[in-house]
């Protein structure tokens, strides 16, 4: 039976209010951050036998660049954050630190990541005569608001192909049409990789080539699988998004899994969608662009209504991100799937300010005033989960999840006592789930 963890610090004082800008003022302590990620990673970032002489992967949720004030706070994980693990990890003198992530194709990296943050990591780099690189991960890229062509980032090559064929979690709702989506992709190119029998992903070779793997989830909810962290952030190593779907296009009276209904209009809005984004970088793409907007408007719309498929309703997102748990867990670098893990995947999650409403993109702080570490992702997100009190039975991706876990002793922890799940209830706070979740995750 395999053994696994879940460590949590609290980072506020416990029976006190947590407040935003309190909790705000703790990513700028650098030594409180680097004494609770030491607490609860103890004996793993710093065991050299661990990390000496090897090389890590560290995969920060950088989704995207910072667009509003709040979202310094709590779009992604916290550069301070970062730069606390850093300084632990380098103790023990690695041989290489890589750091990537796959944004979102119209992320600006320029602006994700300053200056400022470059000079920090050079000045590391000088002092430790440690090689650290920074990745984007990204294969192409495509700025939606600008309409700029595709431009490749990264060669093929440099990526791992996976096909899980009829063993994908994808297999049971596909269908000869190819109705899967990403929206703002073009759906001709996901066509070529998600279909009945065929479900290929595209894997940086960066995660094989690694000797440690550690996750760092920025802790938020999500439009289309409730909440993004430890299971959820390993998304950003697939380099394409057009092998990544996240709905079947058509509401559910149609069989997709976009919207609830048969609303005429917003298939037809979803039509012209397609029509714009097969016209990507053509002067088109704008027409269409704009028709499928007047259209959606037109069909006067719900919270439950996104041509995004950010509901509840939502089936395909939570099968994508469970198919690449299991290739991140048992792939190989031949694209081949091993019947034994691989590789142990830590996470270290920032849910100091974390994010409620519609997340992922667009946020509100929330004050969990938490850090946590583990090798256990699925329990690592029923505890956050637990934490912003919402039921897990009505999350997919949790309900779906927990069967990885079955055969597995977890101990949970808080500031390194045993704990269990229900006393972890009583750390909750009131969250705010995303707009088509309202009235379906929080307890009463």
């Amino acid at each position: 039976m395999a053994f696994s963890f879940v460590n949590i610090q609290t980072l506020f004082e416990v029976g006190g209010t947590r407040d935003i800008n309190n909790l705000t003022k703790v990513y700028d302590q650098p030594e409180l951050l680097e004494l609770a990620i030491r607490s609860a990673s103890k004996g793993i970032l710093d065991n050299q036998k661990l990390i000496t002489g090897k090389k890590i992967l560290l995969k920060p949720n950088w989704v995207t660049h910072d667009r509003k004030n709040n979202d310094k706070i709590c779009l992604r994980t916290n550069d301070n954050i970062l730069f606390a693990i850093l300084n632990i990890i380098i103790e023990c003198k690695p041989i290489k630190i890589t750091i990537g992530d796959a944004p979102i194709h119209g992320c600006n990296w320029d602006n994700l990541l300053g200056s400022d943050f470059y000079a920090k990591i050079q000045k590391l780099k000088d002092a430790s005569s440690i090689n650290i690189e920074i990745k984007d991960f990204r294969r192409v890229t495509f700025n939606p608001t600008k309409n700029n062509p595709l431009k490749e980032l990264n060669e093929i090559s440099k990526y791992v192909i996976f096909d899980l064929g009829k063993d994908s979690f994808l297999e049971p709702i596909s269908s000869p049409k190819s109705n899967f989506r990403v929206t703002n992709y073009n759906p001709n190119r996901l066509k070529e990789s998600h279909t009945i029998g065929k479900h290929k992903y595209c894997l940086t070779k960066e995660l094989f080539d690694a000797d440690v793997v550690i996750s760092l989830p920025k802790i938020k909810t999500h439009q289309k699988t409730a909440i993004t962290g430890a299971l959820k952030n390993i998304v950003g190593m697939n380099g394409d998004k057009d092998f990544l779907p996240h709905h079947r296009v058509g509401g559910q009276g149609f069989g997709g899994d976009c919207y609830p209904g048969n609303n005429i209009l917003r298939r037809t809005s979803e039509y012209f969608l397609d029509c714009a984004n097969r016209k990507q970088g053509d002067f088109f793409y704008w027409f269409w662009h704009y028709m499928s907007r007047i259209v959606w408007k037109m069909s006067f719309p719900k919270n439950v209504h996104h041509l995004s498929a950010g509901w509840y309703g939502n089936d395909t997102s939570w099968r994508m991100v469970l198919d690449l748990n299991k290739i991140i867990t048992y792939g190989k670098m031949d694209g081949t799937i091993s019947s034994t893990p691989q590789r142990e995947i830590y996470s270290l999650c920032d849910g100091i300010i974390g994010g409620q409403g519609n997340g992922p993109l667009n946020p509100d702080p929330l004050p969990l005033g938490v850090i946590c570490f583990s090798n256990n992702s699925v329990m690592t997100d029923v505890c956050f989960a637990t934490l912003m009190g919402f039921d897990i039975q009505n999350i997919p991706i949790l309900r779906n999840a927990i069967n990885f876990s079955k055969d597995q002793l977890v101990t949970l922890t808080i500031n390194g006592e045993k704990t269990t799940l229900e006393n972890i209830k009583a750390f909750s706070v009131k969250t705010k789930p995303p707009d088509g979740w309202i009235g379906h995750l929080n307890k009463t």
